[in-house]
């Protein structure tokens, strides 16, 4: 399905979904049960008086019955306006409500984004588009995933279905006893809050492994904040979580709170409700995209590259004081022969290797050349062996090993893989499609204890790097918010 047919199907949606509200909600049936009445309704209606107060009502009462224990009052509109209503007997009010009526004469109940007849359609239509946007998405994201596995779309819109499976969930519970927009607007705010409390237990599992991990690797490798990361992303996920609760709770009870969340018609309430709206929806969408970013990360680090290769990129790191490989260096470049030899097996097909990487302030040499002393010891034929001396991260290892590869090819189509640490894989990978540069990653493993801590880095670094698309979404996120809180304050002054 196509952006522009999902678009068409929401419009047609929101066109029939509109025109069943318009036509049913010119007439309204005000249900009261005992639980709502002052005392036991009488057996007979005639007993009851249900009366209009104001000279000039904008709906009229089209009759009232008792039935199955409830007292049903009708109404239809007259013109634009407010209807206050009482329900009297036993010699005293029973029940005062309004009825309001819209411009196009729909009536709605106590407010202007109250409940009508016939407004079951909103949930019901939101469901079908809901449906209709996963459909769109898990199609989208298949397509892409065959054109390629390193594109940040798909973490993307890996959190957006994960999303939408909650959202289809929790609406699917307003067709049950469904009260208006204003209600759609209370259910919009909670799902983000009910989401992130979903998933604080992963969160907090994920805090403590990280924390032992960290523990770990601080002792190995001595303290710093980079090793200090990913506790810092697990206790700011669980606290963001809890904040929104602790904030209403505090000022619920606190006599020496700067906001009073009493008043339905003060500034107070909507503050601490747009507030905690937009907590909760930052963290479940750094919830959302750390889900995407786990699944496409542990994706990317299983990966075998097709065996059609003609060049394998293999990403530097820094080398010892004697130019000689560093443990994970070693294991990159052990990566990458063992994808030559599987695919010399395989197919037959030989590969060019190019060692990438320069020389930093505090190295004898290149990286590359350390890399290609390496494989030349290993049996590399020196021909076979393609240094890329001049780079200094992964976007030039990237950048300056494409233009090697055209050069030395002449220009021609070839495959490319390259090889890398696994939890370096995805964003490596993203690095590449960037670029330009079609390239399957392969991962080689690290320690435990490292393993979690460097792929929370990765995360963090994929987030900022990516930062312009994450702050349009919120910023379009944080709108619907607004929206969202403004139905529900104008419920109560309008």
């Amino acid at each position: 399905m196509s952006f522009k047919k999902l678009l068409l199907i929401g419009a047609a949606l929101f066109a029939i979904c509109s025109l069943l509200v318009i036509l049913l909600g010119q007439r309204y049936t005000v249900k009261l049960t005992e639980a709502d009445l002052q005392d036991p309704l009488p057996a007979d209606a005639g007993s009851v008086e249900v009366r209009i107060d104001g000279a000039d009502p904008a709906a009229e009462i089209t009759g009232f019955e008792i039935k199955d224990g409830a007292l049903l009052i009708g109404f239809s509109p007259l013109r634009r306006g407010k209807t206050d209503v009482g329900v009297y007997y036993g010699g005293k009010t029973q029940f005062l409500f309004r009825i309001v009526t819209g411009p196009l004469g729909v009536l709605t109940y106590d407010t202007p984004f109250g409940d009508s007849t016939g407004d079951i359609a909103v949930p019901v239509s939101s469901i079908l588009f809901l449906l209709a946007a996963l459909y769109h998405e898990i199609g989208k994201l298949r397509r892409e995933i065959r054109e390629s596995l390193y594109r940040y779309s798909n973490v993307m819109r890996t959190g957006l279905i994960v999303f939408l499976c909650f959202f289809i969930l929790t609406t699917a519970r307003q067709c049950f006893g469904y009260r208006g927009i204003v209600d759609s607007a209370s259910e919009f705010l909670s799902t983000l809050h009910h989401f992130s409390m979903i998933v604080l237990p992963a969160a907090f599992v994920l805090s403590i492994l990280v924390a032992l991990s960290s523990l770990s690797l601080m002792r190995r490798e001595g303290r710093s904040w980079r090793n200090m990361l990913g506790v810092i992303l697990g206790a700011a996920l669980c606290l963001l979580t809890l904040l929104p609760g602790a904030l209403g709770e505090y000022l619920q009870w606190s006599p020496n709170a700067i906001l009073d969340v009493h008043n339905e018609r003060g500034a107070g309430l909507y503050i601490e409700l747009l507030t905690e709206g937009v907590i909760s929806m930052f963290v479940t969408y750094l919830e959302c995209i750390l889900i995407g970013t786990v699944i496409f990360g542990i994706a990317a680090a299983r990966h075998i590259p097709a065996f059609d290769k003609d060049y394998i990129i293999i990403l530097g790191c820094m080398i010892r004081e004697d130019g000689t490989l560093t443990p994970l260096l070693r294991s990159r470049a052990d990566r990458a022969l063992e994808f030559a030899r599987m695919q010399k097996e395989k197919t037959g097909r030989d590969i060019f290797f190019l060692p990438s990487g320069g020389m930093g302030a505090d190295e004898p040499f290149p990286e590359a050349e350390a890399i290609g002393r390496y494989l030349s010891q290993a049996g590399v034929p020196e021909d076979r062996i393609l240094p890329e001396t001049r780079s200094t991260d992964t976007r030039e290892n990237m950048l300056f090993s494409s233009e090697l590869i055209k050069e030395h090819s002449g220009g021609k189509e070839v495959k490319v893989a390259f090889s890398t640490t696994n939890y370096h894989v995805f964003r490596a990978g993203l690095t590449a499609d960037r670029l330009g540069l079609s390239a399957e990653g392969i991962g080689s493993p690290t320690k435990r204890y490292f393993w979690i801590n460097a792929f929370v880095r990765e995360f963090i670094a994929t987030m900022v790097s990516e930062r312009m698309k994450h702050a349009a979404v919120i910023a379009a996120a944080a709108v619907m918010i607004i929206i969202a809180v403004l139905i529900k304050y104008l419920s109560v002054v309008l």
